[in-house]
């Protein structure tokens, strides 16, 4: 029986958990892959305050995850499959096994939005792609093209020029809602092209990515631009698929929590990119991470009367 299990190992969840152990609470992290979320595939991280120089996402991701292993986390590198969330004792299936505890962490974050196009699919791992810093060095002097227009399109599109001979950045907007620095760098950058009120109509290719056709939103014209890889991003979703009824979302699918992170079950938080809130950066992950064994010790204290 542990004092609290948090699902899922990005800055949200591993802060929650180092919090927790340093309040004397028995903490199980359970993560599906590598520890920091979508932090952790982010080549350069600028805005995350004590690094006047930038970190990269894994280093920093990294060491969020030995200092709550020193700590004395416990971790389990699973598959969470199914909750079960009422009543004063959770159970946690993961893989082949239950685990059960007073108190449950939600951090399990967000996973890259498709553009839902034909070709997408198909060609999904053999060129198309939604992690630069993953697949990016596969396409070294190259042409590809990056779908989107916020940070992390920009970020995404900045890194590739690195490796890439040219990269067209595709918005269906007539400019980019990133960082007013990204877009000076954007501008700066010979390498870098943009493609202006257009959206991906289809990806094409037989074992590869060839060709990608573009419509301009305004004129319904298409255009071909040939490429060897496709990058997207544009939003993300909430992993909510393994969550069981009972607990509030919003519509967008995020679940709505108070100021304290409590969700609607007792006993039951979710702090990151999985709750509804106006800003998802690590900063801020960090704070609910932190924020959140407040309402959880009183929680459990309260069970204890």
């Amino acid at each position: 029986m542990y004092d609290v299990i948090v699902i899922g190992g990005g800055p949200a969840g591993l802060t929650a958990s180092i919090y927790a152990v340093r309040a004397g609470l028995d903490t199980l992290l359970i993560e599906l892959g590598a520890p920091g979320g979508q932090a952790g595939t982010t080549d350069m991280i600028e805005n995350y305050p004590g690094f006047p120089d930038g970190v990269s996402g894994p280093e920093l991701m990294m060491s969020f995850h030995k200092q709550a292993e020193n700590l004395g986390v416990k971790f389990k590198f699973k598959k969470v499959s199914q909750l079960e969330l009422k009543g004063p004792v959770k159970k946690v299936y993961a893989g082949d096994e239950v685990y059960e505890s007073k108190t449950v962490i939600i951090s399990s974050g967000a996973h890259p939005r498709v553009l839902g196009v034909e070709g997408e699919g198909k060609l999904r791992g053999k060129g198309v792609s939604y992690c630069a810093t993953c697949d990016g060095f596969f396409f070294r002097g190259k042409e590809v093209l990056v779908i989107g227009g916020g940070d992390t399109a920009l970020q995404e599109a900045l890194y590739l020029s690195k490796f890439c001979s040219k990269v067209t950045i595709v918005h269906r907007r007539d400019r980019l809602r990133g960082a007013q620095m990204l877009q000076k760098r954007i501008d700066k950058n010979e390498k870098i092209d943009v493609v202006w009120d257009s959206v991906v109509e289809r990806i094409e290719g037989e074992n590869s990515v060839e060709k990608v056709v573009l419509r301009n939103v305004i004129t319904k014209e298409t255009k071909d631009i040939n490429a060897a890889g496709v990058f997207i991003f544009v939003g993300y979703s909430p992993n909510v698929d393994y969550l069981p009824k009972g607990l509030r979302y919003d519509k967008q699918g995020y679940l709505i929590t108070d100021t304290e992170m409590k969700t609607n079950i007792p006993g039951v938080f979710a702090v990151g990119d999985i709750r509804q809130k106006g800003l998802r950066q690590v900063s801020t992950a960090v704070g609910d991470g932190a924020e959140v064994i407040v309402a959880l010790e009183r929680y459990l204290a309260e069970q204890e009367d």
